[in-house]
């Protein structure tokens, strides 16, 4: 076995536990660290471009990934789907996607940068942050771009990065696939498991939460001045929680 399919064996659930325990210590000992710590307030205009830009294209590069790492190629074939029309199929999206992103954060960094108030607020774990995440994406966007403007056939990643992906959640890596990839696949997935390794400790922690106790609080209830002058004390009475 050599050392590049011991690194894809391993590596990969190094950054998964550090993920999946990260995320609880930080959920256990940090919650009122668990936030953006939004800087809206220092300035609006840039944010209300770059925000949307990143948040739409991410949102469109994590569903292409899911759908080329975690659905097999067989499928895709039994449905008559040819790996020609899936190549460019994801390849178009993929990288009007990964631009849109990058110019997402490039603003949003541009911002940090630029804007006072914003910078004072930026720690050093902010400015690690965007540089792994800026990684990622030039990363990403580079290999889908490679892959799409090859002269020769490109290498079909769902015969090597795909596999070896399900491979880790089954707990039987298969490093070796891996290790057939392109250099650029390299690249990619190891700043992606450098990302994922320090996101509990990052502001995009807040991408696990989700309002759902939103959808279970008693109501709040609001009693006008009439109520008041006609001598109904705020709380008198009692209420029922809940919808």
């Amino acid at each position: 076995m050599s050392a590049g399919e011991i690194y894809w064996d391993i590596v990969p659930y190094v950054a998964l536990a550090m993920l999946i325990v990260g995320t609880w210590w930080r959920y256990r000992y940090d919650k009122f660290g668990w936030t953006t710590r939004s800087s809206q307030l220092y300035e609006s205009r840039l944010l209300r471009i770059g925000s949307p830009l990143f948040h739409f294209g991410i949102l469109v590069v994590i569903l292409g990934h899911f759908i080329g790492l975690v659905i097999p190629e067989s499928w895709t074939e039994a449905v008559g789907i040819s790996e020609h029309m899936y190549h460019w199929g994801a390849a178009v999206p993929g990288i009007i996607a990964g631009v849109a992103t990058l110019l997402g954060v490039a603003l949003l960094v541009y911002r940090r940068r630029t804007r006072g108030p914003v910078f004072s607020a930026t720690t050093v774990n902010d400015k690690v942050m965007y540089v792994v995440l800026v990684a990622a994406i030039v990363a990403g966007l580079a290999t889908t771009m490679i892959g799409a403007f090859e002269a020769n056939e490109a290498h079909n990643y769902r015969e090597t990065v795909s596999p070896w992906f399900r491979s880790i959640w089954i707990l039987q890596p298969r490093g070796d696939l891996m290790a057939e990839a392109p250099l650029s696949f390299h690249i990619h997935v190891t700043v992606a498991l450098v990302l994922f390794a320090i996101w509990p400790f990052t502001r995009l922690v807040h991408a696990f939460s989700a309002p759902v106790a939103y959808l279970f609080r008693p109501y709040i209830v609001y009693r006008g001045r009439d109520e008041a002058a006609k001598g109904q004390l705020v709380g008198s009475q009692p209420r029922r929680r809940g919808w």
